[in-house]
Order: structure tokens, then sequence, then C-alpha cells
């Protein structure tokens, strides 16, 4: 067995962590870290006040390392951190699905990269190439491009080869694919019941695209999958990692965990142990800082790791071949900054407005009058997080100003709702109705009381058209939201 140095190390478990800190300025412990070999950073909403702001940040951070990786778990749609206090200006995947035109869903992600990379981010924790085969799940739904595996393989894979155009890596997840859950793993241990058949020929499958098209970076799904390891999740089993996405499907790039604080890793293994079996299983980066974001997090981290090869539980050479691939993802996204140079573009608003499905298609006459907006609104899950505004109220006030909005989470939001509307006609938003039995009966009792209700399904179109006007968004990000008021009003 090769011995290192002992600051060799420390410095290898230092280079695999990807933390979140605190702030939009790097607080002092950080820069000392990456003085010290810390490689990667993950930024967050809380890290995010403007793109100027950014910009400052990241170049304080290359101050202490020029090649530093510095991540951000930007998919457009529903889940942004870049414009998380406004909404998207990208409608995500499901949006991109319905529309299907690879050519417009490599320039969405070609220009959402340059974006991020005018502020300094080279590493984007996206795209999502999970099926959404369980139209019940709580966590992918709208960040799918769709529930066909064909459709997922040529969209992800164009996503990726869009990205990585504008100097910024991919990290295609939640590998071997989160669609088929009806479980959050936020939250608790998913399992996917499915033969190794079914798992070949439909969640590997866009993984396989995106490994083709030359994703630099997947990220593991903290799911039970036990046809491929019936004891532990993908992101600590080496059946998975090493066997099957190493060794079968023969990727060579850099793998990530998803973060590590997540509760199907942390109440179950905890982070220290977590972040040593899922290294030993073949992982290369350990992605945690979404809710731990301080110094003591790293130290702990990195302690356990050094611990764990001093042990003999993990393998020195497995941590210093982790570190090395981190490296050379560095040193990649250091030699295609350089390429990202091109003009803005409203690509993104040209998608959303693409990806409405308007029923009835024919006979809508634009409205002109103020109208009241009733969002009926289910709590959102972790990964979109509830500080993102989403919705047309705020679009169509502009458009129609004296418009107002009530929004509610149960059914007697219907009630409110009429009182409030006056004579006004209503437009009543919701998302993933078919998930939320509360907000189908509160759209019975809008449209038993005012049947020219306009009705804008903004999450999974899952559940039958219906109101006077029916408009699908495929998604709820601010320009999905643009688009539909656009189009209410006739703009």
């Amino acid at each position: 067995m090769t011995t290192f140095a002992s600051d060799t190390l420390t410095r290898d478990a230092l280079t695999v962590l990807q933390p979140g800190f605190p702030g939009t300025t790097a607080p002092d412990w950080l820069l000392r870290r990456i003085g010290e070999g810390l490689a990667s950073v993950g930024l967050f909403g809380r890290n995010i006040a403007t793109p100027e702001q950014v910009a400052a940040l990241t170049a304080q951070l290359r101050a202490e390392r020029e090649d530093v990786l510095v991540a951000i778990d930007e998919e457009g749609g529903d889940v942004t951190r870049l414009e998380v206090r406004t909404g998207s200006s990208f409608p995500g995947n499901h949006a991109l699905g319905a529309v299907d035109d690879v050519d417009l869903t490599r320039a969405v992600a070609h220009e959402l990269g340059r974006r991020l990379a005018a502020c300094g981010v080279n590493f984007n924790w996206a795209p999502s190439a999970d099926i959404n085969s369980n139209a019940a799940n709580p966590v992918i739904g709208v960040r799918s491009f769709g529930a066909g595996t064909d459709l997922v393989a040529r969209h992800t894979a164009a996503y990726v080869t869009g990205l990585q155009a504008a100097g910024v890596a991919a990290c295609t997840k939640h590998f071997p694919g989160h669609g088929d859950t009806a479980v959050d793993s936020h939250e608790a241990m998913p399992r996917i019941d499915v033969g190794l058949d079914v798992l070949t020929e439909r969640e590997l499958v866009p993984f396989r695209a995106a490994i083709a098209a030359g994703s630099r970076a997947i990220m593991t799904a903290h799911i039970l999958v036990p046809a491929l390891d019936a004891t532990r999740p993908a992101t600590l089993s080496r059946p998975i990692l090493t066997d099957l996405l190493r060794g079968e499907i023969g990727y060579d790039g850099l793998i990530v965990t998803d973060g590590m604080e997540m509760q199907a890793i942390s109440a179950t293994y905890g982070i220290e142990r977590g972040s040593v079996l899922a290294l030993a299983a073949g992982a290369d980066a350990i992605c945690v800082g979404g809710g731990l974001n301080d110094e003591n997090t790293v130290r702990r981290l990195r302690d356990a790791l050094v611990t764990a090869v001093r042990t003999g539980e993990l393998p020195e050479e497995r941590l210093a071949d982790a570190a090395e691939r981190v490296r050379a993802l560095a040193r990649w996204t250091a030699g295609a900054a350089a390429a990202a140079d091109a003009e803005p573009s409203d690509v993104g608003m040209v998608a959303a407005r693409r990806a409405l499905r308007v029923t009835p298609a024919v006979g809508h006459t634009p409205v002109a009058e103020p109208v009241h907006v009733v969002a009926l609104s289910p709590v959102a899950n972790i990964a979109v997080g509830d500080e993102t505004p989403w919705g047309v109220g705020a679009e169509l006030a502009v458009l129609l100003p004296g418009t107002g909005t009530t929004t509610g989470t149960d059914e007697s939001a219907a009630e409110e709702a009429l009182k409030a509307a006056g004579e006004r006609r209503i437009v009543a938003v919701v998302r993933d109705e078919h998930r939320h039995p509360w907000m189908a009966r509160a759209l019975d009792t809008l449209l038993r009381a005012r049947p020219d209700t306009i009705v804008v399904e903004m999450g999974v179109p899952q559940s039958a058209p219906r109101g006077a006007l029916h408009i699908a968004t495929h998604g709820a990000a601010r320009a999905c939201g643009r688009a539909a008021a656009e189009y209410i009003t006739g703009r």
C-alpha cells in the first residue's frame, strides 16, 4: 500500500468536500480552508443577492485558489438559487420536455450556463435526468423532462451539451434515478421496487445519454434500489457506484453525493459515517451545506475521513483517487471558462411561451379588466424552497392594474376568494392538482360558483383540464407565470 504524508492525507480529505457557508461574502474560515486544500464550495439562496455580488464573492474565492469549483443548484424552473427571490427567467425541465425541441433545450441550458459563468460559477448540480414515471412523486415532478424514457434521455443530453458549451460543468442527477419514488429523500429513505430489466430499460437510459454527451459529473440519489443493492442506498453502495456506474456503464468522471445532511442519510448513518461509506463505495465528492454550513461541519467531515484512512476503513488510495478526480474537474473548468462568451438571450421567455398548453385551444377573448387571482398553494418541497415566489398574480397585476390575489393552503381558500373577488373574474392557480385532494375540492367550489374561472396549472398537468380556459405552464418559474399572464391578457 502506498503511504502518504499526513498533510497530503488531510489535504485530500478537504479536497473531496463541497461545503456551503453563510452570508454573501466568504467568511475567513472558508478562505483559510481553501488555502489548506478545500477545492469546492456550494452556493445556496442565502449566499446570493445580485449577480454583481455573486461575481465579487467568486472573485474573493479565486483569490485564494484560482481553480476553485464554485457549485450551485441552478436547474432553472422551480429550483433556482441565482434568482431565488424573484423566480427564474427560465422554464424548467418539464416545460422543455413539453416543447420537445432539443435545440431549444440546448439553447436554454447554454444561456443559463452563460449567466452562471458570468458571475464566476463553474459547476451546476443539474440537470435532473430522472424520469417522472410516478405521478405522485413529491420531489421530482416538474424537475423532470417528463415520463418518457427517450424524451428524458435526449433532452438530458442536450442540456449537458448546452451547459458545458458555456464553460460550466454539468452534474447529471440523481443516479440511478429518483423518478419512481413516492417519498422525498430530504425527509426519509425512498425505495424503488422494480426489477433490473426495468432499471436498465428505463432509469439508466438518460444517464447513459448524459455520459455519452460528456457530463463532467454525476450526482447520486439517496434511494434504496433492492434490485441493485438490498442493504444500502445508492449514495453508499459499491455495487451501484463502482460496479454499475464505473464498471458496467464505464463512466470515468466525478461522482458527487446529493446533500449528506438530507434525512435519508443523516438520520440513518450520520453525516460523518455516511461520508466515509460514500467514498468507500466510489463517490468522489461529498456535497454538504444545504442545511449545515459552518466551519465545524467541514472540520468534522475532514477528521472523519482522515480517521477512516488511518484505521483502515477507507483505503488511502481511494481517497487520493477521489481527490484527483475533483482536481481534474477543477482543471477542466479553468480551461473551459475562456469559451464562455456569448450575447445575452431571451430564450427563457421564448421557451416558456412555447411550453403553454391551452384548453380550449381557440375562442379565448383576452381579458382587459382587473381579475382576482386565487393561488392554491401546496407546501413546497425542500429542493424548491418556500422563499421563491411563484404564480401569475404579480404578472397579471402589472398587465391589469387593480388585480388582487388570495393565497390559500386548504379548501377554505375558495370561499375566501369568492368573497374577495367581487365582480372581478377569477383566475385560479394550482400546482399538481392531482396530488392534493383539498386543491381539487377548492377548484370544484370555485367552478360551481364561477364557471367562467380561468385555471392555470403550474405543476405536472396530470388532472383533466377544466375551467372556461385552462392553461398548463409545465412549471412555476417566473417566466412561466409571465407567459400565462401574456396569454390571458392577449399581450
